[in-house]
């Protein structure tokens, strides 16, 4: 946790980021953000802070426009943005825990749902435009925090872990208690677009994200139904996802174009998932 002390002398390092210019609206560009790489043993864990991974829908303040990970325009009430400052803002919107589903949709909706936004809160973990390190940054996003007094905007908590077996344990921990997974966020590392291991993310399984390229047709029972989907990673390898999809996702596929996140464990020397399982469908990720 961040101590108190460092949130009062943080009072000028919050009027030098106010002074920054507004990064400009990025209109359907996706914003250009920090990104995670995943954990593995032999890490620096002095290096690092550590939070825990939040399971909604990454929301990026460009100064005056609330945006996805993707780019596009998220219609929040206007109390809901109502005073925040014209520099960027980096953090998840999260309804709370195994709410994914209702961040996801409230996120994504063309008229804003006031009831539905009540319960959402932007949890503020980086401030792309400060400039300085992330432990001096971390100040600076508390007294931005604290500044604004909105209940609904709250600094993401951040400590120190000592070991790798402390690691696992706060891991088990949150994961018990219904959390998706940690973060480590590298102290002395500046704010980077693209992925490094400046952040680290830790989970129990390894997931990530692929477009939808063709609806391949079932045999069998799936017969006259989608049977797998033929999907790219970014990478640009395909393969086919058949594992993981309910009665109903395989009679209402996802869209081709669409990005959908899976689950696997480890890949093949080649770099195609092993035993790779349908998640869910990224709505916050636009159609391609």
């Amino acid at each position: 946790m961040i101590h108190r002390t460092m949130r009062r002398r943080s009072c000028l390092a919050l009027l030098a980021l106010a002074a920054l210019p507004a990064l400009p609206a990025l209109a359907a560009d996706a914003p250009a953000l920090l990104l995670a790489q995943v954990y593995r043993p032999g890490l620096a864990l002095q290096d690092y802070w550590v939070s825990e991974k939040y399971d909604g829908v990454r929301g990026f303040w460009d100064g005056r426009t609330l945006r996805t990970r993707g780019g596009e325009t998220v219609q929040a009430p206007a109390w809901f943005t109502a005073g925040w400052p014209e520099v960027p803002i980096d953090g998840e919107l999260w309804a709370g825990r195994a709410r994914f589903s209702h961040a996801q949709s409230t996120a994504r909706q063309q008229q804003a749902d006031d009831a539905a936004w009540r319960q959402m809160r932007f949890m503020v973990f980086d401030l792309p435009a400060h400039g300085g390190t992330f432990d001096q940054r971390l100040p600076a996003l508390a007294a931005l925090v604290e500044h604004l007094g909105q209940p609904w905007v709250q600094a993401v908590p951040q400590r120190r872990v000592a070991s790798d077996a402390a690691l696992q344990a706060l891991l088990a921990r949150t994961v018990r208690a219904g959390g998706e997974g940690l973060m480590l966020h590298r102290g002395a590392s500046l704010y980077r677009a693209g992925r490094s291991d400046d952040l680290i993310k830790l989970k129990t399984h390894e997931d990530t994200e692929a477009r939808v390229v063709a609806h391949l047709p079932g045999k069998g029972r799936h017969a006259g139904r989608m049977g797998a989907l033929l999907v790219e990673m970014p990478t640009g390898q395909r393969f086919r996802l058949g594992a993981g999809f309910s009665d109903a996702d395989r009679e209402r596929p996802p869209p081709v174009g669409s990005w959908v996140t899976y689950r696997f464990r480890g890949t093949h020397d080649g770099g195609l998932p092993r035993f790779a399982s349908f998640v869910r469908v990224r709505e916050d990720m636009p159609a391609q």
